[in-house]
């Protein structure tokens, strides 16, 4: 007990870090995706730091799980986790956003650690079924008259999401296509902060029930606090004793979390005065 306490403790320390040095991201270009990066630190630093199989000294390792970075604006958080791990130098990111830097304004494939290139929202699922298929291993090549029968996958894959993104027709032909197969190497998690970029997600289309809606197309599904680093431990362990079934982690989370003031408003896309910077850093407590 004593150990598991001291683990989300840790864990839960290293998310606050990373939120503090994504806010640092975000001052190289004056500008940044602040709201989505700090709702999400929880469950990316508990996907980098605890659940995660890779090796940032083998960035191409071919059995490594997989991390598609759906809603690719919010990449400075994931920049940031990227350093902390060691994929690139913590020093490298002062280029964010310059010419000719492999950290640009959303996650970008050039940079070690990321497996898809961010932009277009709705497309990372649709990737993301592609690589958890790609980690099977025919068992049988000789017999394609049928769905050929697999091997254990050799990796998992992970796709981040944002709720707003949840409204593009791509999620749900991707959800289906994910049950079809039986995908059970792959979890997705919805950072559900009820806001995407020009107003609530009620406002601009009500996206429902997203686990009902994800249940319906045959996955295993859970809802949890994503910001309780306790839960969401507990619930990507869950994700492994899954078999049959893809798994989707409907993660409520706070927009801004970390930030008290801008904490439950739109703050997408946010000014980095010195002003703010400096609020920030001490809501850290830097």
């Amino acid at each position: 007990m004593t150990d598991r306490k001291e683990l989300i403790a840790g864990l839960q320390a290293k998310a606050n870090r990373l939120r503090r040095d994504s806010l640092l991201v975000m001052k190289e270009m004056g500008i940044g995706w602040l709201g989505g990066c700090f709702s999400s630190a929880d469950f990316i630093t508990a996907l980098f730091f605890y659940r995660m199989k890779h090796d940032p000294k083998n960035p191409r390792w071919e059995d490594r799980d997989r991390l598609i970075i759906s809603k690719g604006h919010s990449c400075e958080l994931f920049y940031a986790a990227l350093a902390e791990a060691g994929y690139i130098p913590k020093e490298e990111l002062c280029t964010y956003s310059h010419p000719g830097t492999r950290l640009q304004t959303h996650v970008d494939c050039r940079s070690p650690g990321i497996d898809c290139s961010g932009g277009s929202l709705g497309l990372g699922l649709s990737f993301a079924v592609g690589t958890a298929m790609g980690a099977y291993i025919l068992s049988d090549c000789r017999n394609l008259t049928t769905f050929p029968r697999y091997q254990q996958a050799r990796f998992r894959a992970y796709c981040v999401l944002g709720d707003g993104e949840c409204n593009e027709g791509q999620v749900w032909e991707a959800a289906a296509n994910a049950s079809h197969y039986k995908l059970d190497n792959l979890t997705a998690i919805v950072d559900h902060n009820k806001f995407q970029s020009t107003a609530a997600v009620k406002v601009k289309m009500d996206p429902l029930s997203l686990a009902e809606k994800f249940k319906a197309f045959g996955w295993e599904t859970r809802e949890i606090d994503g910001n309780d680093m306790a839960e969401i431990v507990e619930i990507l362990d869950w994700a492994l004793t899954v078999t049959g079934k893809p798994q989707a982690i409907i993660s409520h989370t706070i927009k801004g979390k970390g930030f008290p003031s801008l904490e439950n408003t739109n703050c997408h896309y946010v000014k980095i005065t010195d002003e703010l910077l400096k609020k920030g850093l001490e809501a850290l407590g830097e």
